[in-house]
């Protein structure tokens, strides 16, 4: 199963996985953990050939939702080039991520780092609605389906294909907070998966 934002419990990263230190409460100041060094540009995020990320719903008529939509895309994408390997570094993960989310983020790819495994195959992120709250603020419900993404061991590339069920569908809940450089950063995420709304 791909878990595309970050999870955690267990040895190894599993199907079930609930994510790791995101149903805290208020937002938090940053983490300590990686930043991006780019104050003027962002940091550009590479995924690897076998990774797709599908984004629906991108536009939404309205200019600030749809800017709220495009960082938690990249805030997604950057925890999976941390850990795929093609950020080492982390320099997204702490450019799109605040709080208890980059602590949520850090563990999760960490916790791959330490089974030796990565990502492959897909993932599609759907119902996504945004609620401004404020000029800096916003929430950011969507649903994703892991259906066609798999756990793969890095030394052996063997792909840990799991069956197709409910929880295969998860939906996020997640508060953005804009940073003075205009991002739209992810501050808390809570996950809950086999949510009736999600299913197909």
């Amino acid at each position: 199963m791909l878990l595309t934002a970050c999870g955690g419990g267990g040895d190894k990263p599993k199907a079930n996985d609930k994510i790791a230190g995101a149903d805290t409460g208020g937002a938090t100041s940053a983490a300590p953990g990686p930043s991006a060094t780019q104050s003027t540009g962002r940091p550009k995020i590479e995924l690897p050939s076998d990774l797709t990320l599908t984004f629906e719903g991108s536009k939404t008529g309205d200019s600030i939702k749809d800017a709220v939509l495009a960082d938690n895309a990249e805030r997604m994408r950057a925890v999976d080039a941390a850990i795929a390997g093609t950020d080492s570094k982390g320099a997204a993960l702490g450019y799109y991520n605040t709080g208890k989310a980059l602590e949520a983020a850090l563990t999760w790819v960490n916790q791959f780092k330490d089974t030796g495994s990565t990502l492959t195959g897909e993932a599609r992120y759907y119902n996504r609605t945004v609620t401004l709250e404020g000029k800096t603020s916003a929430s950011l419900t969507f649903c994703a389906d892991e259906s066609k993404g798999y756990s793969k061991d890095k030394k052996t590339n063997k792909i840990n294909k799991t069956p197709v069920t409910k929880n295969s569908y998860v939906l996020y809940n997640t508060r953005l907070d804009k940073s003075s450089e205009g991002v739209w950063q992810t501050s808390q995420i809570i996950s809950t998966r086999g949510a009736a709304q999600c299913q197909p």
